[in-house]
């Protein structure tokens, strides 16, 4: 027999039910901004600021702090607050090392060759992306390259993997901030994906399991990259004012 739940827990999450969409759309939201380089790594996310901005409550702003850092977007220092998740060369690393062992595994399980009906949705869904890319709508561009990838590896039939490799590729938003807003990089993007689907229609595994590993490594390399820029502008510059 379930125990009865008092009023105070009632309230409680009929309370924490109110603002789920509240929490959602905020979290989207900077999500999209992260993913964009609008917010950049290292900076700061402040409560006040967030109060302002969305016309939110505290305790709200709060939830969408905890879920940032929970989806690895952001991380909380003792004394700073809230700042846009940054990373080391190594940890970039490390981490694209993984998502690249996560999605080759997954596309190493999709049944091929695909059957037409099942690759019909992931046309679809790029059709779409190949139009908002056309738009320069960024932000519509980001959700559907975010389904494209969801709807590739959904093809593996096994959703906890599934799971895995959408955590992982989250976490590394403020890496692909770099290459997100360049429109080269996304027309590259864009055909690339394209050759997944030739691949997937074709059966051939080797050139879907190369290209799928090809795809990651823009967003790794120009991260990489613009952070060893900074790293020696700021020994030159030290050295400069030693001088």
């Amino acid at each position: 027999m379930p125990i009865p739940q008092t009023s105070e827990a009632v309230n409680n999450s009929e309370r924490t039910r109110d603002v789920e969409p509240t929490v959602k759309r905020v979290v989207d939201t900077l999500e999209e901004e992260i993913v964009l380089g609008f917010l950049h790594p290292r900076e700061r996310l402040v409560e006040d600021e967030l109060l302002s901005r969305f016309q939110l409550k505290r305790h709200v702003v709060r939830q969408v702090l905890v879920e940032l850092e929970r989806m690895g977007l952001v991380e909380r220092k003792r004394n700073v607050g809230a700042l846009v998740k940054a990373y080391s060369v190594e940890e970039v690393e490390h981490l694209y090392a993984v998502r690249e062992l996560l999605e080759s595994h997954g596309v190493a399980m999709i049944r091929l060759p695909l059957p037409a009906e099942r690759l019909e949705p992931l046309i679809e869904v790029q059709r779409q992306h190949d139009a908002a890319v056309a738009a320069g709508d960024l932000r519509r561009t980001f959700r559907l390259n975010v389904t494209f990838h969801r709807e590739l590896f959904s093809l593996s039939d096994n959703p906890v993997l599934v799971e895995a490799i959408q955590a992982h590729a989250q976490r590394a938003h403020s890496i692909r901030a770099s290459t997100m807003v360049m429109p080269q990089q996304l027309e590259r993007a864009r055909l690339e994906h394209w050759q997944i689907i030739e691949a997937l229609g074709s059966g051939d595994r080797e050139r879907l399991m190369t290209l799928c590993r090809d795809h990651l490594k823009p967003s790794r390399d120009a991260y990489i990259e613009a952070y060893r820029r900074r790293s020696q502008g700021l020994q030159d510059g030290g050295a400069t004012r030693r001088a």
